[in-house]
């Protein structure tokens, strides 16, 4: 049968230009390509500035996770000058980073992924219509629910920062804040209201207690059949009516996963180095191979970008501290060649892998690491028992995260000490810095080297990039073009399929490069290497 090839631009709902292009034959995706279509030239922009300017620069990456952008450009610029980080600045960026992350997932699974379970393909699916009522953009009863409720986490964020996004609260050496008791309490009951008015109620269909129990796959189909409460609540909507689609049958990708984990320790991490970061982590890193079914920690070390089939003119594949970021003049799409502006980042030993919150999970599973890491054996054993990753899999991953970082805000509040300092002024020295977090979709970090008092050369890999990298050197498709593969196609002219897909790595290329006039702030141009 001829192959179909199909140009899908874009695919991203809001954050993004993502497109896509797939060749069909019978009725499934047998190859695929993404392109990255927008040139964020953070890098560029800060090479030879002052080396705190990343503190203002990369928060601005992105409109949604800009606490974790700002979290590692703390980091890096702390593992460099070797400053002390007080207890306190350490639990005042994680509660920043963690509130940005639970407003988000509602938002993703309302605004950009449920909105597809509308979709005409599944009129005569057995939950179709209970999925119009819900899920329908701006009137759906969850819709409306979920992506108001998303605001509230944030307002903690502001009572740290002073605004979001964008802030630059956290500095080298600690935080520009110092909470207040009436802070404290103000962010108690936000947490509260979230919980009550969504988490518990529209999301889960019980408490959180009930919901922690579960432990394994057959502990959470016993949860679903427990309770009418529990079967009709949103997960359980979104459980029933994804195997209806079909999304546990489809979006596989290369089952191998990669997390830096999160989250420093309050008391493990207060002088920061790269060597140290890993074991000083709540939330473990790791690369968890599916094919072994192995773990291990994760080492920056083993980090490259191959720049072959992206719009860069460097040559081979590099580490982010020697990379020179060289745009091409000339950025045609050519699947042959170059054909994105990410680049393809590899493991040295493990090559391309997927991150996000079902590396997160996976990897969280793992008996690698320290004893006292978390561990959360839920989504490990499903991954086991369902054959591996899955379009619904992935999304229920980041669902699942909801609870476990509830209660890691819950235990900052307890923690924070409101007397005792919250910043240690830093000496400033050259030096290479290393900054590593979890974002909402995944592993993020950023490198520095200060050389004469200014940055020599800033890098960032984002969970995008991780993502939606293109074909590597030796012909290795990037996670998201290897999880098209296989893919159902129902109609060409609506592949919607591809959407599932795609958005289950809730993909990020807002980052471009823009022009305004300071004292209007108009918009004077907008530029993309051409």
């Amino acid at each position: 049968m001829t192959i179909q090839t199909l140009d899908i631009s874009p695919v991203g709902r809001v954050e993004g230009d993502l497109d896509v292009r797939v060749d069909i034959e019978n009725g499934v995706v047998v190859n695929a390509w993404t392109h990255a279509e927008l040139f964020r030239g953070f890098e560029v922009i800060l090479r030879d500035k002052d080396p705190q300017a990343g503190l203002v620069v990369t928060p601005r990456a992105c409109g949604i996770c800009g606490a974790s952008h700002l979290s590692c450009a703390a980091w890096a610029l702390d593992t460099a000058w070797g400053t002390t980080v007080p207890r306190n600045a350490i639990l005042a960026r994680n509660l920043g980073q963690i509130v940005e992350t639970i407003q988000s997932i509602p938002r993703h699974h309302y605004g950009l992924f449920m909105i597809d379970y509308t979709h005409r393909n599944y009129s005569k699916l057995p939950s179709y219509e209970e999925a119009v009522k819900r899920y329908s953009p701006f009137t759906g009863t969850s819709y409306e629910a979920g992506v108001t409720i998303s605001g509230r986490p944030v307002e903690i964020y502001a009572l740290l920062g002073g605004q979001w996004p964008h802030s630059s609260y956290m500095v080298p050496g600690g935080v520009m804040c110092a909470p207040t008791l009436t802070d404290v309490t103000r962010a108690w009951a936000i947490l509260e209201h979230f919980r009550r008015n969504w988490l518990e109620s529209l999301w889960l269909g019980c408490s959180m207690e009930r919901y922690e129990r579960i432990r394994s796959f057959d502990d959470f189909l016993a949860w679903l059949d427990e309770s009418p409460a529990h079967a009709n609540s949103d997960l359980g909507m979104f459980w029933r009516m994804s195997r209806e689609i079909g999304l546990d049958k489809y979006g596989k990708g290369h089952g191998k996963f990669v997390s830096w984990g999160y989250l420093p320790h309050e008391d493990r991490y207060n002088k920061p180095t790269i060597e140290t970061r890993q074991a000083s982590v709540i939330m473990k890193s790791g690369v968890y191979d599916g094919a072994t079914d192995s773990h291990k920690v994760m080492d920056q070390a083993f980090t490259r970008e191959d720049t072959l089939h992206a719009w860069y003119d460097e040559g081979g594949e590099t580490h982010p501290f020697d990379r020179v970021t060289k745009p091409v003049q000339k950025n045609p799409v050519d699947v042959d060649n170059k054909y994105s502006w990410s680049t393809a980042v590899r493991h040295l030993q493990n090559g391309r892998l997927e991150a996000g919150p079902l590396a997160r999970q996976l990897i969280a599973g793992g008996s690698h690491g320290e004893s006292w890491q978390h561990t959360d054996p839920l989504v490990l054993d499903m991954y086991r028992k369902m054959g591996g990753a899955s379009t619904m899999l992935r999304h229920f991953a980041r669902m699942h995260e909801l609870c476990k970082l509830y209660r890691e805000a819950e235990r900052i509040l307890r923690e924070f000490r409101l007397g005792d300092e919250w910043y240690v002024k830093p000496t400033e020295r050259d030096g290479r810095g290393w900054g590593a977090t979890e974002a909402a979709r995944g592993a993020l970090c950023h490198w520095i080297e200060v050389k004469g008092g200014k940055i020599k050369n800033y890098q960032i890999i984002a969970p995008t990039t991780w993502n939606v990298g293109p074909r590597s050197t030796d012909g290795e498709r990037g996670p998201i073009e290897q999880s098209l593969v296989g893919t159902p196609i129902k109609d060409s002219s609506d592949p919607v399929e591809v959407g599932h897909v795609c958005r289950s790595y809730d993909s990020c290329l807002v980052c471009t490069v823009h022009a305004h006039d300071a004292s209007t702030g108009e918009e004077l141009a907008r530029f993309r290497t051409a």
